[in-house]
């Protein structure tokens, strides 16, 4: 569990996943503070997707419970997230190829309170307004992350790197307090991993980021704590030093050392 005083965004409590008779997660325990990185990392099969997807809702545990204490809330579906304060991200960048990079970004607001996206498609005043603002709000987004350049563009027109920042700030869009991402640096050249790197450190400011990852040079020097998964169980959990030196750790997913 966290070291911190603060209650958590996220909790996984005792979560156990069956999958046809296949234990995909046993008895797996973590949480995620306001203000820090914590990594979910492991070898192929280990069981991060499954726990991040349960995380999502995507996925209901046989056994034990998903919080959001924070929020208030427990074992949420995925279309509950955005009331609680938590936006994700996919694997790759999951944009809507046929709009423009604004309009993918817009979409990502479209469950605030005020009305939004969907909303605006309506010629009632109000939901004019809304568009407007919402506008206003998915290009200061757009400029927050040094990518307003591309706004008119499609996904396929920019590189990949920075369809990878258009996916965080639609997901950004609904404000949230907790950030989920998978696999944020699959695909990235080494200028766009440290690029992608310090505008994470730079999120933790304002939320909590859990990252499913398997980069280890990536994530050693980004996050301020591990989850380590092997065969669906957590083996360690703890600072990267602590990881780094664990034994089983070492066996199951890093290597010996050079």
């Amino acid at each position: 569990m966290s070291p911190s005083t603060e209650t958590p965004l996220l909790e996984l409590e005792h979560v156990s996943v069956h999958f046809e008779g296949l234990r995909a997660l046993n008895d797996v325990s973590f949480d995620v503070s306001l203000g820090e990185i914590v990594g979910l990392i492991g070898p192929n099969g280990a069981g991060k997707t499954t726990a991040f997807n349960v995380a999502c809702g995507f996925v209901k545990p046989s056994r034990g419970h998903v919080h959001y204490p924070r929020a208030g809330k427990s074992n949420l579906h995925p279309n509950q997230l955005v009331g609680a304060g938590v936006a994700r991200t996919l694997q790759g960048v999951g944009l809507f190829p046929h709009c423009s990079v604004l309009e993918n970004v817009m979409a990502g607001g479209h469950l605030r309170p005020n009305g939004g996206f969907i909303a605006s498609f309506f010629s009632l005043p109000n939901e004019v307004r809304s568009e407007r603002a919402l506008r206003q709000d998915a290009l200061a987004m757009l400029e927050r992350l040094g990518i307003a350049d591309t706004a008119s563009r499609l996904p396929s027109a920019i590189p990949y790197g920075i369809a990878k920042k258009v996916s965080v700030a639609r997901a950004l869009m609904s404000a949230p307090t907790l950030l989920l991402l998978d696999e944020p640096a699959s695909g990235l050249d080494e200028a766009e991993l440290a690029d992608f790197a310090q505008l994470i450190v730079e999120l933790r400011s304002t939320m909590g980021v859990l990252l499913v990852e398997h980069d280890m040079e990536f994530v050693m020097p980004l996050v301020d704590r591990l989850v380590v998964l092997n065969f669906g169980q957590v083996i360690a959990h703890g600072t990267p030093a602590d990881v780094r030196k664990d034994d089983a750790v070492i066996a199951a997913y890093l290597g010996v050392d050079e």
